[in-house]
């Protein structure tokens, strides 16, 4: 399984021990609400795992474009009823995802995803 085979694997599982696993040591989180990159794998996978509880609500990937080491992932997601249209660009090192960033349309729903982001970061911190 490649390393954009086993992301679909996470997504469609919830499986977060395997995407632990497919983060890189040194993988780099691009959010669109924080303005510095996010850098190591423990990092990410802290917002990766907010994100995957954040922002289930119907989540779907609608269109996918890949370019060798390279995944463009559309995506929609309703967010506190608000609809949310983005997308994960995604660079693979082998099998593991090197870079994550994440983009976010329109400026209503990146409010309402740094919202419900940080109250899931705070969650997962108390919980820690």
């Amino acid at each position: 399984m490649n390393g954009l085979e086993r992301w679909h694997h996470v997504m469609k599982e919830g499986d977060m021990e395997a995407l632990y696993d497919l983060l890189h040591p040194e993988c780099v989180f691009l959010s669109p609400v924080v303005h510095t990159p996010q850098e190591g794998r423990e990092i990410t996978y802290a917002y990766l795992r907010a994100a995957n509880k954040a922002l289930s609500e119907d989540f779907q990937y609608v269109r996918e474009v890949v370019q060798d080491n390279h995944a463009v992932l559309e995506f929609t997601v309703k967010v506190d009823g608000i609809f949310v249209n983005g997308v994960d660009i995604i660079t693979f090192d082998g099998d593991q995802i090197i870079e994550f960033k994440v983009m976010v349309r329109p400026l209503k729903a990146v409010n309402a995803v740094w919202k419900q982001m940080g109250e899931m970061l705070e969650q997962l911190r108390a919980a820690s």
